[in-house]
């Protein structure tokens, strides 16, 4: 039986990856073209429910989706930083974490939505989920470039991530060869390494260090002097932001004055430890939010636009609450507390990873023995 609903809320949470213009799509078309329902979009995620001169909500019509399949980015914009739960409020010259949850709650009522399709990655379901539960009707959309997102096999995004990240590491194969270098390429991937590992593999990378499997700096430049000897006089060092050696703990930058500190730079700061160690010359090259932008893919653009239609779907029947994933070739739901139970991390034993080592890629490990990650 069909749920009771006229008008249901669009919001694009955490990073922005490509593919959310296909779901906002496939969203807008479905819930108009089949149901005949109205669709609002929120406008960089809880800031635009939560403004306090008003919602900056808008009116999401046909003509308003026309053209932006192949786009990336999202056209209602996104904020990584927005939760209704803990907002950054300036009070005086006092900088304030407050609890707007229920402002939220209220918000979406007198703009009359009826149910909220939520789109982001781990932080932003576990929101919704909280939402859920102060009595919000919603339904949600995986999206993460990292993939690691638990019961859905696949977030849209990654697939686009996955292939920048692997001409990048094409690209430097031959400037790598021609100077005689190491060249290590930093890649999105704070606890999963599925872009790192994937790329790497798909890329010929010599070695792969990522967060599940801790390195030692030994190993690394022992895998380069067996190269060397070998003939081959370059290397790739695919790294992911999160890595860390064993023992020790993620690489973090200052990101400026009142900025605080974020993890990353660990390829730069690998490059200099190897460049020494090793005695060989290192560069160092950082994708960061190039993994980011660009068009999605075809695979991108289709499991988007079958998640915003199995959205839709899944709100007529009422199943509030839940999340769409992709199992195998099958779109289905699931509670969105399954997927929030975990982050879905790279197994160190896993079936991958073997692939790799059976193609003599060096985790960095020097005994060969899987070390449990964090």
């Amino acid at each position: 039986m069909q749920t009771r609903v006229r008008r249901i809320a669009i919001s694009t949470g955490g990073g922005d990856c490509p593919g959310l213009n296909a779901v906002i799509r496939a969203v807008v078309k479905t819930a108009i073209n089949e149901y005949g329902w109205e669709v609002l979009g929120i406008e960089d995620g809880y800031d635009g429910l939560l403004g306090y001169e008003g919602a900056r909500v808008r009116l999401l019509t046909l003509a308003d989706v026309q053209g932006i399949l192949p786009r990336g980015g999202t056209i209602l914009g996104t904020s990584s930083r927005s939760n209704p739960f803990a907002m950054s409020v300036t009070i005086g010259d006092q900088l304030h974490i407050v609890d707007r949850s229920q402002e939220a709650v209220d918000r979406l009522s007198q703009l009359g939505v009826d149910v909220l399709v939520a789109i982001g990655g781990d932080g932003s379901m576990k929101i919704a989920n909280r939402l859920q539960a102060l009595g919000v009707r919603l339904v949600g959309i995986p999206k993460t470039i990292d993939n690691d997102l638990q019961a859905t096999d696949l977030t849209f995004g990654f697939d686009t991530a996955l292939q920048t990240a692997t001409e990048a590491i094409d690209k430097l194969h031959t400037t790598a060869e021609s100077h005689h270098r190491v060249m290590i390429v930093e890649v999105m991937g704070r606890h999963a390494g599925w872009i790192g590992l994937e790329a790497g593999i798909a890329g010929g990378a010599d070695a792969i260090l990522i967060p599940e499997i801790p390195y030692e700096l030994e190993a690394c430049c022992e895998k380069i002097a067996e190269r060397n000897r070998s003939g081959s006089r370059f290397s790739i060092v695919v790294v992911a932001e999160g890595a860390m050696p064993v023992g020790g703990q993620p690489h973090y930058v200052d990101t400026g004055p009142g900025g605080g500190r974020r993890l990353g730079g660990i390829g730069p700061h690998l490059a200099q430890q190897m460049a020494m160690a090793a005695r060989v010359e290192t560069r160092a090259t950082v994708l960061g939010h190039l993994q980011r932008g660009g068009a999605p893919s075809a695979f991108d653009r289709l499991l988007g636009t079958r998640f915003g239609v199995a959205a839709v779907h899944l709100i007529a029947r009422g199943g509030f609450g839940r999340m769409v994933a992709l199992h195998g070739q099958d779109i289905v739901d699931v509670p969105i507390e399954d997927a929030i139970a975990s982050l879905k991390l790279v197994p160190p034993d896993g079936e991958l990873v073997r692939v790799a080592r059976g193609l003599g890629i060096s985790f960095g490990q020097l005994s060969g023995a899987v070390r449990p990650g964090r």
